[in-house]
C-alpha cells in the first residue's frame, strides 16, 4: 500500500467524533515513529502547520521544536502575528529566524515558478538542517503536507513540502500526520484539538508565500506593492464581512506593466489582480460574486495608496480549469 495514497475506504472526517478517532490514531503513530527523539516543525502559522503543531504537542509535548522562518515573502504583519499567537499566547517552543535577504538573494532573477518553488523549498530544508546543528537530539522534520499537495504534485505543480527533499537529507525521517486529509478535514481536526477559530478557519497560504503571487522574477519593489495591496484587500474584506464567507482571497502582481496616466503624464505601472475562490476540498473552486461597491472601494484604495500600480482586475476563473494560485 502506498503511504501517499488515500484509501477509498477512508471515511471523510466531518464530525468531532471522527476527528477524535483520527487524532488518537495519529498520536499513536507519531509516538511509535518518533519514540524519545525530538521533532523540528516548520511553523508558518497557516492552518496546516498550526494543526500539526497542536497535534504533535499533544503527542510528544516538549519533544517538539517549532521554527518560524521569515523568508521575506510573508504577508504584511504575518510573522509578528505568528510570534504573538504561538510564543506569547500558546507558549510554544518557538524559534524565529529572519532569513529575508537570504531567500530574496537566491530568488533574484529567477522567473520560472517551479524553479522558484524548488529554491524556496530547498532553502527551507537547509535552514532547518542548520537549526538542528544548534539543537540537540533533533531527528525528524515535521511538515503540514495535506492531500491536495500530494495530488497536485503529480502533474500540476510542485509543492515545497512534496518531493522536494534532497538526497542527502539529514533528518531520520518526515512526520506528516495530516498528509492524507483535505483542507476541510484539517479544520475539523484543528477545532477538536482546541485551536481558536481565527487560526483554524484562517485561509490557506502557500509555502512559497508571496513568491508565487509576485509573478515571474521577484523584485523587492513589486513585492512591497503586492504586500500592501494584499493588506488593503484583507482589511476591506473584513469591513465588508466577507472574510468568513470567502474561502480564500489574495492579490497577484504580474511581471509586466500596463500603460496608465497620472497628472497628465503617461506612465508604465503594474496591474493588481484580485483572486477570490470558494471551495470545500480545494480541488474544485467557484468565484464569489462580490458587490461592485466593495470592489470599487478596494480598487480606489489600492490605486491611491500603493505605489507603482495603475490597474486593478478581478479574476473570474474557476478551478478547474484555472488553479487557485497563478503560479
Amino acid at each position: 500500500m502506498c503511504l501517499d495514497v488515500r484509501s477509498e475506504s477512508m471515511e471523510r472526517i466531518t464530525t468531532p467524533e471522527l476527528a477524535e478517532k483520527f487524532i488518537e490514531e495519529q498520536i499513536d503513530l507519531v509516538r511509535k515513529q518518533v519514540r524519545d527523539k525530538k521533532v523540528l516543525l516548520a511553523l508558518s502559522g497557516g492552518v496546516d502547520s498550526s494543526v500539526v503543531a497542536a497535534l504533535l504537542i499533544k503527542a510528544i509535548g516538549k519533544q517538539l521544536v517549532c521554527v518560524h522562518v521569515n523568508h521575506g515573502l510573508m504577508r504584511k504583519g504575518e510573522s509578528e502575528q505568528v510570534i504573538e499567537m504561538f510564543q506569547n499566547q500558546l507558549e510554544a517552543n518557538l524559534i524565529y529566524i529572519d532569513a529575508t535577504d537570504r531567500f530574496l538573494d537566491l530568488l533574484d532573477g529567477v522567473a520560472d515558478p517551479e524553479t522558484k518553488r524548488k529554491i524556496i523549498g530547498g532553502e527551507f530544508v537547509k535552514v532547518f538542517e542548520e537549526e538542528t546543528d544548534k539543537l540537540e537530539g533533533i531527528s525528524f522534520l515535521a511538515q503540514g503536507t495535506i492531500y491536495p499537495d500530494i495530488l497536485e504534485s503529480k502533474g500540476v505543480k510542485a509543492h515545497h513540502n512534496v518531493g522536494g527533499l534532497p538526497e542527502d537529507f539529514k533528518f531520520e525521517g518526515l512526520v506528516e500526520p495530516v498528509k492524507l486529509l483535505y483542507k476541510d478535514e484539517v479544520r475539523v481536526v484543528g477545532k477538536v484539538l482546541g485551536l481558536p477559530s481565527n487560526m483554524v478557519d484562517r485561509q490557506p497560504f502557500p509555502g512559497p508565500g508571496l513568491g508565487v503571487r509576485c509573478l515571474g522574477a521577484i523584485t523587492r519593489d513589486r513585492l512591497h506593492a503586492l504586500r500592501e495591496a494584499d493588506a488593503i484587500l484583507r482589511e476591506e474584506f473584513d469591513k465588508a464581512e466577507l472574510t468568513d464567507k470567502v474561502w480564500q482571497f489574495f492579490t497577484v502582481i504580474p511581471d509586466f506593466t500596463s500603460t496608465g496616466v497620472k497628472d497628465g503624464k503617461r506612465l508604465d505601472f503594474w496591474p493588481v489582480i484580485i483572486r477570490a475562490v470558494n471551495t470545500v476540498d480545494a480541488m474544485h473552486c467557484t468565484v464569489p460574486e462580490i458587490d461592485y461597491k466593495v470592489l470599487k472601494h478596494i480598487t480606489d484604495r489600492i490605486l491611491s495608496e500603493v505605489d507603482g500600480v495603475c490597474r486593478v482586475l478581478y479574476d473570474l476563473s474557476p478551478k478547474p480549469i484555472a488553479t487557485i494560485e497563478w503560479e
